[in-house]
């Protein structure tokens, strides 16, 4: 791999300690991880000033679930489809002409805001756009990751982009309340489209392997082809299984969280911004040891203990009595979500080709952004008809409970098995029933 951090000068930094940051020996991978980083805090700018924007001019958590909601929605659809053609083209490509959709997104939702011209209607049918950008996005930024460090250090380069996304979360809110106190809602809104910029150069400078042989089969049979070793791979299956239950059971903290400060807490923006940086702490530190405790305890047993921590503290969060429990309360369930979802995504990833990470990785990418905008329209709904706290505590309950179900039932061994559908696809084989060329090699016993 090109750019590997030296052995001495990787010791010297005391990187040799924490497996975890093993990905960042690689220079592709850190030139990468910086330029998400600065476009993740625009994101998380925006983010927030929409989420406080809505609660404060609607009341109402539902219709903040709702605009929430509308960012994950379009990857039911055009997560398969985003994986697919990952898998078919150029993927540095690919991503640059998707993040330039978003960087003009973001500069529309920034005008609107400096012309006094923001509405609910015009907010939702931008961040209904932003999510179709999203969905075509993430299986091309997941499948990139694979191809900026080796296979080894996969649990590492996931677990610390989600560290840099949640990174984000810790800068972006504060920076966010200091811009729109200068500039007002507009300014932080244009911060998020200049901060693409960043991304954008990241991937246009780093280095790529040689590309594989790409399908040139019929897009739908290579869709279909995704379904089918998800469907066949029995650790794949667990794991998209708990991803649906976790993104809609325990992930709508994340969209619900202005209501919760604003309404439940009764500590406005600034509160707002405080829980946000919080989750991200907390993350950012989960970050430093998910790869050493993968290590130690293998991914199997990480993966049970850190989702059923997850739905416990959930439940606590929810019954938080105080705003200072409820920083606490989330910090450790930022933490142990980034765990979940690195350990997830890395299991998926891993398990498959790289002829097949695109799409594998848009069949994770749909399950979580379709049940955590399911997730947030009942329980943002439900909380003002039934009462958040009550709603949420109860979702958590029920995620523990199929993290229960599925350890007991020994579905969890699926994870560390045999995986089917790895390796250089040679000599080409064909998966049975799925019509058109499509190389995938199944690894023997």
């Amino acid at each position: 791999m090109d750019g590997v951090l030296p052995s001495s000068v990787y010791g010297r930094l005391g990187l040799h300690r924490f497996s975890s940051l093993r990905a960042l020996r690689h220079r592709n991978y850190r030139r990468f991880w910086l330029g998400a980083f600065v476009s993740n805090v625009g994101t998380w700018m925006e983010t927030i000033a929409v989420g406080v924007w809505v609660t404060q001019t609607t009341g109402r958590g539902g219709w903040t679930a709702t605009v929430a909601a509308l960012m994950y929605l379009p990857a039911l659809v055009l997560g398969p489809l985003g994986g697919a053609i990952a898998d078919r083209r150029d993927r540095r490509q690919l991503f640059s002409w998707l993040t330039w959709a978003q960087l003009l997104l973001a500069a529309a939702l920034a005008a609107l805001a400096l012309l006094g011209r923001l509405s609910l209607p015009a907010i939702s049918v931008l961040a209904f756009l932003a999510g179709c950008a999203n969905a075509l996005l993430a299986p091309v930024s997941s499948a990139l990751l694979s191809e900026l460090v080796p296979r080894e250090d996969l649990l590492s380069a996931v677990s610390l982009s989600s560290a840099q996304y949640n990174l984000g979360r810790i800068v972006g809110p504060g920076l966010a309340a200091l811009v729109m106190a200068v500039g007002g809602l507009g300014a932080a809104f244009a911060c998020n489209a200049l901060s693409f910029v960043a991304v954008m150069v990241a991937v246009a400078t780093v280095q790529l392997p040689p590309p594989e042989a790409r399908p040139k089969g019929h897009l739908w049979a290579e869709i279909r082809t995704g379904l089918r070793v998800a469907h066949e791979d029995a650790g794949i299956r667990t794991v998209l299984f708990l991803t649906f239950a976790v993104g809609a059971l325990v992930a709508p903290f994340i969209g619900l969280l202005p209501v919760f400060a604003i309404q439940g807490l009764a500590r406005g923006a600034s509160g707002t911004s405080v829980l946000a940086t919080a989750q991200g702490v907390g993350a950012v530190g989960a970050a430093l040891v998910a790869g050493s405790l993968a290590d130690h305890w293998g991914r199997q047993r990480l993966l049970v203990r850190a989702s059923a921590a997850l739905c416990v503290l959930g439940a606590v969060y929810w019954l938080a009595p105080s705003f200072g429990v409820a920083v606490v309360a989330i910090a450790l369930l930022g933490a142990a979500y980034l765990t979940t979802l690195s350990t997830l995504s890395s299991i998926c990833l891993s398990r498959v080709s790289r002829l097949l990470q695109a799409r594998v990785a848009s069949l994770y990418g749909l399950v979580l952004s379709t049940s955590y905008a399911l997730g947030l329209l009942a329980l943002g709904w439900a909380g003002d008809r039934f009462g958040l706290r009550q709603v949420g505590v109860a979702a958590a309950l029920l995620c523990l409970a199929a993290v229960v179900t599925l350890k007991r039932r020994g579905h969890f061994s699926g994870v560390d098995g045999p995986a089917r559908f790895l390796g250089t696809p040679t000599p080409l084989m064909r998966l049975p029933h799925v019509p058109g060329p499509d190389p995938v090699e199944e690894v023997r016993a």
